[in-house]
């Protein structure tokens, strides 16, 4: 990282705006883009995402702009050393295209002190005449002279000591934050990051075949920790090629081409319907009830906007009376308490039945679900264990569903 992108990052994360801090730096896009990226892949954090095509900055980014304001505020010093400001302050043009790096400024202190050109180069295993050159590109660049060159080494002239305050605070910070970084690297590396669709609820498959993984996993005292997220499809997928998880849960077998991946559970989509209402075809039920849908974000939501526009063209359901969430616990929420219908797999639906009722649709649209993983054994190992899981449960729920039946008959 050179010391124009620090400059750069803490304005975006103050703003949330890339193209305000690239107005006010009489920069491009790209490359205020380019030093985000560069700082998210040091820290080993995401520090922004869009949202509805706005840039949102994350809860991590606060820590980070907690660590950036001692390197800016030697920044602003430092700009005052070049004799780059004026009464309006320091020029943020300039401090934005700083091309300083982290790695320049370790070595200018460890020259420091050291107080030999030599000995500092074999400390940092590089060529005398190497280092040498790059002292002398940032005494060109701040146009002063650091250190004076002596029969017994290079001490530092009276420049070169306000100079090394500046660049100790700006390296005592950013150490900080790379600590930080490489104890979050270190996690990573040891944690099996799983992803899912949002379960229905607590009672769901889903829910339950995530319980089972983490006890029977901790358990075997397995030496890597397994980390949980829920997410839509869509999420899940872009999640997987980027590699901010190694398995995932997903409704839609869609996008899984260039992952391992084997079918969950298959099953089909129902209705879910208000447990008061008296409806028994979809039709009557799409007549007389809002809708909320899955968002079509998910493969859930994908499948039921399909159904809906192929197999029930009512105005209704191309209207405002629609509601699309990505949040399944609402969705069951409305239907349940609110008087909505909306669609659900069978092998979701069962175990809600106490809340809601299931009509059948009148032609049936097959599902599945399917886990992903990636190259790691212990992906695979997580995918073996929760394609058991699901079996599993999936079978308990249908008896369960099979003797309520029978006994209420």
């Amino acid at each position: 990282m050179h010391l124009g992108a620090l400059f750069i990052i803490r304005h975006v994360l103050t703003s949330a705006s890339v193209r305000e801090t690239a107005r006010r730096f009489q920069l491009s896009p790209s490359t205020v883009s380019a030093a985000i990226r560069n700082a998210e892949t040091e820290l080993a954090m995401k520090l922004t995402e869009r949202a509805s095509g706005e840039l949102v900055t994350l809860i991590a980014s606060g820590g980070v702009l907690e660590g950036l304001e001692p390197i800016t505020a030697a920044i602003g010093e430092l700009c005052l050393f070049a004799g780059h400001a004026g009464a309006g302050g320091i020029d943020e043009a300039w401090a934005a295209r700083i091309p300083v790096k982290i790695g320049a400024i370790e070595r200018f202190l460890e020259v420091a002190d050291q107080g030999s050109i030599n000995r500092a180069a074999r400390r940092l295993h590089l060529g005398q005449p190497q280092l040498s050159l790059q002292l002398a590109n940032l005494e060109k660049f701040l146009g002063r002279r650091l250190f004076e060159r002596q029969a017994q080494g290079s001490v530092l002239t009276e420049e070169g000591r306000r100079a090394y305050q500046i660049f100790m605070a700006i390296s005592q910070a950013w150490n900080d934050l790379k600590s930080a970084a490489d104890e979050r690297y270190r996690r990573t590396a040891r944690s099996l990051r799983i992803g899912s669709i949002i379960p229905t609820g607590s009672e769901s498959w889903v829910a339950r075949c995530l319980g089972l993984l983490v006890s029977e996993w901790n358990a075997r005292r397995s030496n890597n920790a397994i980390s949980l997220v829920s997410m839509t499809a869509d999420d899940l997928r872009e999640a997987m090629k980027s590699g901010r998880i190694d398995v995932a849960i997903l409704d839609s077998v869609f996008g899984l081409e260039s992952f391992r991946h084997r079918e969950l559970l298959q099953t089909d989509m129902v209705v879910i319907a208000p447990p008061q209402s008296t409806q028994t075809s979809v039709a009557d039920l799409v007549a007389g009830h809002a809708i909320c849908m899955p968002s079509p974000r998910t493969g859930l939501g994908h499948a039921a906007m399909a159904f809906s526009a192929e197999r029930a063209p009512d105005r209704r359901l191309r209207s405002r009376d629609i509601t699309a969430a990505d949040s399944l616990p609402v969705i069951v929420d409305l239907v349940a308490n609110h008087g909505y219908v909306s669609f659900l797999g069978r092998v979701s639906a069962m175990p809600i039945a106490d809340k809601v009722r299931i009509v059948d649709l009148d032609e049936a649209l097959p599902m599945s679900y399917h886990v992903a993983f990636n190259h790691r054994k212990a992906a695979a190992d997580a995918s073996a264990v929760i394609i058991a899981a699901a079996a599993r449960i999936t079978s308990e729920t249908v008896a369960k569903t099979d003797a309520v039946r029978e006994s209420a008959a």
